[in-house]
Order: structure tokens, then sequence, then C-alpha cells
């Protein structure tokens, strides 16, 4: 067993746990602390498979930005026990059941797929370095690339526009 498949598997232990914790947590602001922790661990697993972009702007999108907006608003919501609405056994029962036909279906999903002839390679390849999506954004897909900076552009002015009133 190489080095790389023990950092996989470290990598896998703590982004399940991470996980397992997030939805397990009391505290809304632990539970954003340990999806902070998973999206850490997914960084490292895009590392493996030699996705370096994919690494740097799930760290600075998801784990950055995002989580200190879940952060902001968890906090402003002012979470405590007064505020918190009461338990519904019939709720919680119809959530366990739902959860359990969505695992059915998501195992029938994937019962037939074949893992073993679609392995991914991991360290070699062009596959996700900045250089190839590059070369791809601006030869093969610059017209919607180009559109997609216009509409960002125009959704900026938008948010300016109405956090100017």
């Amino acid at each position: 067993m190489g080095i790389t498949q023990i950092l996989f598997w470290i990598l896998t232990v703590a982004a399940l746990f991470s996980a397992i914790m997030v939805i397990s947590s009391k505290n809304p602001v632990h539970s954003v602390l340990w999806l902070v922790a998973a999206f850490f661990t997914i960084s490292g697993h895009y590392i493996l498979l030699n996705a370096q972009f994919l690494a740097i702007v799930n760290i600075i999108v998801y784990a950055g930005a995002i989580m200190v907006l879940f952060l902001f608003v968890i906090m402003l919501m002012n979470l405590n026990k007064s505020t918190e609405p009461l338990k519904n056994r019939w709720l919680q029962i119809v959530g366990i059941v739902s959860g359990g036909c969505l695992l059915l279906v998501l195992v029938a999903a994937l019962k037939n797929t074949e893992v073993s002839k679609n392995m991914a390679e991991m360290g070699t390849g062009e596959a996700g370095l900045i250089k190839t999506l590059g070369r791809e954004l601006f030869t093969t897909f610059v017209v919607p690339f180009e559109i997609s900076s216009i509409l960002f552009l125009s959704a900026m002015v938008g948010a300016v526009v109405i956090g100017k009133k």
C-alpha cells in the first residue's frame, strides 16, 4: 500500500467523521466548523486526483466565503432554546422514512455501476491542472466563458443598485 492510498484512507475517514459531526452536533456553530473541516478533507482528495485548481477554489469559495456567510447568518439568527420550535414526533418519523427511501434509491442506482473499470488516475495526467483548464476555457469555451462573465458583471451591478436603496 503506497503513500497515496494511505493519504486517501486518512482523508476519507476524516471526511466521513466530520460529515457525521456536521449532522450530529447540537450547536449550529460547531456544525459549521465541522463542515469547514469536511471541505478541507475534500480539497485533500482533489489534490490526490491532481486537480489543484479545484482544491484551491474549494478552500477559498466554500471553506472561506460560503462558510463565513453561514456563520454570520447563524450568529445573527441568535438561536437558543426559547426560539427553538417544538419537536414533532411525526415529522421526525417522516424524515427518517424519507431519508431511508432516498438511501434505497441511491443504492439501487449505484448497484449496477462498474467501479472497477473507471478508476481515477491519481497524480498523473494533466486533467486537473490550471494550464489545461485555461486552455479549454479560452479556446473551446470562449463564448460561454465571456457570456458568463457578462452575467456576473450584471449581477454585481444589480447587487450594488439594490444595496444603495
